[in-house]
């Protein structure tokens, strides 16, 4: 098997050169660096990963810990962390913790182990106990999409601001009885979303009515049930706003059982892009997230913690944008 020198030797380098290349360790310029990475293409080179963690203490790996790995906003962030780990040099272990407080801690213990160098973590309602352990083995965190201590590095969208514009964009067409299918109860996005909903409506001059709240725990089949309860109302609303992507598909199939349409009956808006909603007949008007954004700012701000554990933490807020199609009604 070809080694370190063997790499240096084809590339007129000192070994110390060949390994900074390939750890990262130190600045190389662009140049030297091609003519390395040339020279370990040419001879086959593979690093012992295994043996270079043992002598190190660390693995060149993170872990992503986030719940709905399937969730097409999730893997756009995960797409995002991943192209910025690779990019240097780092491979990625995933966990989906289930929002689950006691899987979460298992999860955080199981990342340890598996000695990584960092981990991502887009926390549960009560992330203490996870955090207090990866704290106290000295494992650096970033939190990503629900941002919950600034203690730690943090990164994720704004999220009140854009689900009042929802409201204003509803009450602009008219609508008065405009409902919100909230997320799981206790995470930092359902409260920062629901604090929108509540200053869309009162800057509008609608009255909250709790009646039109209710809590589809960012799940599609309990969103249909309740979003079924809302239009057996006999003052049924009409204009929905759904606070996750899996949330807005479950109120469209309540409103397509309960024989009405979107928006001609009812309008539907939701907090959430995803691939296939400019292609729904309507086409959905959501807002849209910076999900890769996010995810490249996560992994960048976990490599900059490891590098430098002592450094202040940074939070990172990121604008979503409105995306307007016609499910509100408009043309």
């Amino acid at each position: 098997m070809a080694t370190m020198a063997d790499v240096a030797r084809v590339a007129g380098v000192s070994t110390a050169t060949v390994s900074h290349v390939i750890n990262g360790t130190r600045t190389v310029r662009e140049e030297t660096r091609q003519v390395v990475q040339a020279a370990i293409a040419e001879t086959g080179y593979s690093p012992n990963t295994l043996a270079r963690s043992l002598a190190t203490g660390g693995s060149r790996s993170i872990a992503v810990v986030m719940s709905a790995i399937s969730n097409p906003y999730f893997g756009q962030v995960l797409q995002g962390i991943e192209s910025e780990a690779v990019r240097q040099g780092y491979t990625l272990l995933l966990a989906d913790p289930r929002d689950d407080p006691d899987h979460e801690l298992t999860v955080a213990r199981s990342m340890h182990e598996r000695r990584v160098d960092g981990v991502i973590l887009a926390p549960s309602a009560e992330p203490a106990r996870a955090l207090e352990y990866l704290d106290a083995q000295r494992v650096p965190v970033v939190l990503t999409d629900r941002l919950s201590d600034d203690r730690y590095d943090q990164v994720g969208p704004d999220n009140a601001e854009p689900t009042a514009m929802l409201v204003d964009h509803l009450a602009e067409l008219g609508h008065t009885r405009i409902a919100m299918v909230s997320g799981l109860g206790g995470l930092t996005t359902t409260e920062e979303r629901l604090r929108g909903y509540r200053d869309g409506l009162a800057r509008n001059g609608i009255g909250f009515d709790e009646q039109l709240l209710v809590e589809g725990a960012s799940e599609s089949e309990r969103a249909t049930r309740v979003t079924a309860g809302l239009l057996a109302r006999p003052d049924a609303p009409t204009a929905v706003i759904a606070a996750n992507n899996s949330m807005t598909i479950g109120a469209m199939r309540a409103i397509s059982e309960a024989g009405l349409r979107v928006p001609d009956d009812v309008a539907l808006v939701g907090f959430d892009d995803f691939p296939w909603a400019d292609w729904f007949s309507p086409r959905l008007t959501v807002i849209a997230q910076p999900s890769a954004e996010i995810g490249t700012t996560a992994a960048r701000l976990l490599l900059r913690r490891i590098a430098d554990p002592d450094s202040s933490p940074q939070t990172h807020r990121l604008e979503s944008s409105l995306i307007h199609r016609n499910s509100c009604g408009c043309p």
